[in-house]
């Protein structure tokens, strides 16, 4: 009976000990796993939006932008912040490739913080950073495609992760 006793306590100190690694374990595969919509949503547009003004274009990313505003304001969970809607409206509402870029810096700053901040996307997307324009930008290529420059200035740029 005393070894059933010593053998009970034995499992139950071993189960009260790995329950802060199960945790941790935990919170690694949510910050690796896939992500929840909208968020992969936003990014997929965002991904569309940053290849298009690599190739100095502007054709398309006014319904892409569009479709991120939406995405956000109609999330329930607020996993977005409302600034990356307001963002992504003055890049929809951009006349040309110039005030494109430009309005894509803030949206790219914002969505590179989010990643940061939640841990997410490891692996996937990288954080890119061109010094001439002194902005960031989230691509999920390792070769270098800068859309501040586009053709230009294509490789203009490192990768930060």
């Amino acid at each position: 009976m005393k070894m059933l006793k010593k053998t009970a306590r034995l499992f139950f100190a071993l189960a009260v000990l790995s329950l802060p690694l199960a945790a941790i374990s935990a919170d690694d595969k949510k910050a690796d796993g896939p992500l929840m919509d909208p968020v992969k949503s936003v990014l997929d547009h965002y991904l569309a939006i940053q290849k298009t003004l690599t190739m100095d274009s502007i054709k398309g990313v006014d319904e892409h932008a569009n479709a991120i505003s939406k995405a956000v304001k109609g999330d329930n969970m607020k996993m977005l912040s409302p600034n990356v809607a307001k963002e992504a409206d003055s890049l929809a509402n951009a006349k040309d490739l110039k005030a494109a870029r430009e309005a894509f810096k803030p949206l790219s700053a914002s969505l590179v913080k989010y990643l940061e901040d939640n841990k997410a996307g490891k692996g996937k997307y990288h954080v890119a950073y061109c010094p001439m324009v002194k902005a960031s930008w989230l691509q999920t290529e390792k070769e270098i495609r800068n859309p501040y420059y586009g053709k230009s200035m294509l490789d203009c740029g490192e990768l930060k992760n």
